[in-house]
């Protein structure tokens, strides 16, 4: 039978050296009380320790939220995560080699899960070959404390894969809408469903414990049958928290047209202004085709699901999140994960399965670091760690990969003049290199299977062919040499690159509708 506890009393069923999991996107669908709970027992009492955390996306805001609270040496002994850019106290700990910790393909995790339930022993994928969580490379350790191996390289039916294998998972916090007297959960009013019915079946299976935390727990047989996504034969505990203290910060009819209960008119989003992020998303728009399926991910690429709406080609594809939705208009910053009026909401394991099948025709990801090799970074830079999320399932499976950042990093100002691009103040670090530090998408593995990869910056675009990187686009008003030569560590193959369109650079309508 469930028990209905409080978070108190749920965090003090948490043992030492517990593989707890737990779930969340950004800050959506987060049990924040459970974490706050379990970290102030650890603080009071210094128990439980040695814990190994599991999860599949960022879980944060970066500010000592979510994930963050459990960022405790002592607390924590080994982490397998998918990203961790969202919890500093964390990498703080990885960086520091406080702690073992591992960085796995996100879409990988949330698959991992149903395997786990399964009782299988790992995921079998080519998603993560010839990058970093290849164990010919790094085998996806993030520190010299590090050793054992979880990935290994297998073959079957004469191709070489991944097998990522499976970890225990024997206790988990997981988040719900409601929660009947029954326990089962509810999540009508999350934007994001993400993984949480996997989890409870891996976790049952080891003989562990569910924990939930929901907003209101309800009448037995109140709750549609459909609306269930964790019946409430895998749970173990109800923790009922007020309102206030469950939902993150998000106004209440933007809660309602994220999980698909109310559409609000798409025109009521503002314009961005003409800055780097919108040039660059500008660029990338012209990407765009009518009937395409595509994906944006977090940061730079958010702009071009801006741009589209604001040039009137919102419909022209069927923008997708990996946290799960498919349609509608996806949102940036801390409520990245969700989209605004989306047409259906998967759980994060599907969306991944249809991603690494070759489903999305275009993918917009960010560019942190490039080198001449076509190869990106993003994953980790120097002693910070940020992760690869969804990133290496994207990239190696869309039909065509669009990566958009700035040219330069840490204090780069630009201007549009008039259809022409001026560099007010060059930006001191040079992201385009001889060789990047982390390999989160190989430039190798895409001539190899022939992938078109284009590299959109505010004043130049690049494209990968089996010789590396070639310039292909230079912004009005840039010069090649002073501009974009003398900030890179390597020379691209130069043929005769075309100007990029003039109306990129204008404060006006682009008129891509029309083109």
């Amino acid at each position: 039978m469930v028990k209905f506890l409080s978070a108190e009393e749920a965090a003090a069923l948490v043992k030492d050296n517990d593989a707890l999991v737990t779930e969340g996107f950004v800050r959506n669908c987060f049990p924040e009380q459970l974490a706050i709970a379990l970290e102030e027992r650890f603080l009071k009492t210094g128990s439980p320790k040695g814990l190994t955390l599991i999860w599949a996306a960022g879980q944060g805001g970066g500010n000592g939220t979510c994930l963050d609270h459990l960022g405790h040496e002592g607390l924590v002994k080994r982490t397998i995560g998918g990203h961790y850019n969202l919890s500093p106290a964390i990498g703080k700990l990885v960086a520091g080699n406080k702690i073992e910790a591992y960085n796995l393909p996100q879409g990988t995790i949330s698959q991992l899960y149903r395997d786990a339930a399964a009782g299988k022993v790992g995921t079998v994928t080519h998603v993560g070959l010839k990058t970093f969580v290849d164990p010919r490379l790094d085998g996806a350790k993030l520190n010299e404390k590090t050793k054992e191996d979880i990935v290994e390289v297998v073959t079957l039916g004469g191709r070489e894969q991944l097998l990522y294998k499976t970890p225990p998972m024997n206790c988990c916090f997981l988040r719900g809408t409601y929660a009947d007297e029954k326990g089962n959960i509810s999540l009508e009013r999350e934007g994001v469903t993400l993984n949480g019915m996997s989890i409870a079946q891996a976790v049952k299976r080891n003989g562990g414990i569910v924990i939930v935390q929901v907003g209101r727990v309800v009448k037995a047989g109140s709750l549609s049958a459909k609306d269930v996504k964790i019946p409430g034969i895998y749970v173990d505990v109800v923790v009922e928290v007020p309102e206030e203290a469950h939902m993150c910060e998000v106004p209440s009819h933007m809660v309602e047209s994220h999980a698909g209960l109310r559409s609000i008119p798409t025109a009521s989003l503002p314009p961005l202004p003409l800055d780097e992020r919108k040039i660059i998303g500008r660029r990338a728009a012209f990407a765009l085709e009518p009937d395409t399926v595509v994906n944006l991910g977090i940061g730079m690429p958010e702009a071009v699901s801006m741009v589209a709406n604001e040039e009137g080609i919102g419909d022209y594809m069927t923008l997708t999140v990996e946290a799960g939705p498919v349609g509608g208009v996806p949102q940036g910053g801390g409520l990245f994960g969700c989209s605004v009026n989306p047409d259906s909401i998967l759980d994060q394991a599907y969306q991944f399965d249809f991603y690494d099948g070759g489903g999305l025709d275009f993918a917009f990801l960010g560019l942190a670091e490039c080198d001449e090799k076509g190869n990106i970074n993003v994953s980790k830079m120097g002693p910070r760690i940020t992760g690869c999320g969804g990133f290496i399932n994207i990239t190696q499976n869309a039909k065509r990969v669009f990566f958009c950042g700035t040219f330069t990093a840490k204090g780069l100002k630009i201007k549009a003049d008039d259809g022409k691009l001026v560099i007010v103040q060059e930006g001191q670090v040079k992201k385009f290199l001889k060789k990047v530090g982390h390999i989160t998408f190989s430039g190798e593995y895409a001539a190899q299977i022939g992938q078109p990869v284009l590299y959109i910056t505010e004043r130049a675009v690049f494209q990968l062919h089996k010789d590396g990187l070639h310039l292909t686009e230079v912004a009005p008003g840039i010069d090649i040499e002073k501009d974009i030569l003398q900030h890179m560590e390597f020379k691209p193959v130069i043929k005769e690159p075309k100007l990029m369109d003039a109306r990129i650079f204008r404060n006006a309508v682009m008129g891509l509708a029309k083109k």
